[in-house]
């Protein structure tokens, strides 16, 4: 008989990081049922802890918007079955937990090759790069592609997403530690924030497409940078100043601003995580892409993960790890 309850990481009031704390939560009734390995730290979970996501559930709640790990449970028809190895997103939190429920369109399933820590890093921030990059960016082989905070989670897959079809990259970041991990990911050509503007037309007659998670000035320079039919993909504001935009420069020159909503988007076209999770897991197994981990911290250590990401010491992808990877599981 399984426990009735489970550990989890608990919002306990809206005041950030700091106010994380170990408790326990219902086991969750859903069409999957996930013991979770590992999951990942993004940064809509840092704003759940601050009461700032778009939705604001009441505390005490968990967030963790993916997670990796095995089926304990699953409804008929499915298409899971307990043991398998899944990636998923819950939605609006409940991964900072030792199972989560999810609905069975956001699961996907992780190829043996694949470990949950690598698995996990294949969710949101991999999902919003090849949703944004392929679907909404359109994005064509040749094509120039420049990526802002190309040494983030998101950022990092953003680099390997776009080479993996066939772009140029231009990857911008903001130290030495953070061009290093933009190499990881594979970026050849990385730009540093401080003349960022001047580098990039140095070295490209304009770009086709702007991946950008920064918003503010990047946003406001980028656009000046587009070529003839380029678009920028809004992706977020991690700079905190959301940008407006004059539409007469769109008009006149012929480009466009894009939104990359990943998550909810996923309420209008409910096979795209599969979808995309899919093409994403082929690329992985193929070696085309591989999330850069920068550091694994026990689930215990949840509010410190979070922490590094909102002081942005975090470089590459953050993981919280729950259990031992099942014996005989190759990766991460």
């Amino acid at each position: 008989m399984e426990n009735s309850e489970v550990r989890a990481l608990l919002v306990t009031e809206p005041a950030g990081p700091a106010a994380l704390r170990i408790g326990t939560l219902p086991v969750p009734d859903a069409e999957v049922v996930i013991d979770v390995h590992a999951a990942g730290v993004t940064f809509p979970d840092l704003l759940l802890t601050h009461g700032r996501y778009q939705v604001r559930p009441e505390p005490p709640f968990a967030p963790g918007l993916e997670v990796a790990g095995t089926v304990r449970r699953a409804a008929p028809g499915t298409g899971f079955a307990p043991g398998d190895r899944v990636v998923a997103f819950t939605g609006h939190g409940g991964g900072y937990a030792e199972a989560v429920g999810v609905p069975a369109a956001h699961v996907v399933p992780l190829p043996e090759a694949i470990g949950f820590v690598d698995g996990v890093g294949l969710m949101v921030n991999y999902q919003t790069a090849y949703f944004g990059l392929a679907e909404r960016g359109r994005l064509r082989a040749g094509e120039t592609v420049l990526v802002h905070g190309a040494a983030g989670g998101v950022g990092t897959a953003a680099v390997q997403v776009a080479l993996a079809l066939g772009a140029r990259v231009l990857a911008v970041v903001s130290d030495d530690a953070k061009a290093a991990v933009a190499r990881r990911a594979g970026a050849t050509e990385v730009i540093r924030t401080d003349r960022w503007v001047d580098e990039v037309r140095e070295r490209a007659d304009g770009v086709d497409v702007v991946f950008d998670p920064v918003g503010g000035d990047r946003f406001d320079e980028s656009l000046r940078l587009l070529r003839p039919d380029g678009r920028l993909l809004v992706i977020g504001f991690t700079e905190g100043r959301i940008p407006q935009v004059a539409v007469n420069r769109l008009l006149l020159r012929n480009i466009e601003v894009v939104g990359v909503a990943w998550g909810h988007y996923a309420a209008i076209d409910p096979g795209m995580i599969r979808r995309v999770g899919t093409a994403l897991a082929d690329l992985a197994v193929a070696g085309r892409v591989r999330p850069v981990v920068g550091r694994t911290y026990a689930f215990e250590d949840g509010a410190e993960a979070l922490a590094d990401l909102e002081a942005r010491r975090a470089a590459g992808k953050s993981v919280l790890t729950f259990r031992p990877a099942a014996p005989g599981v190759t990766g991460r």
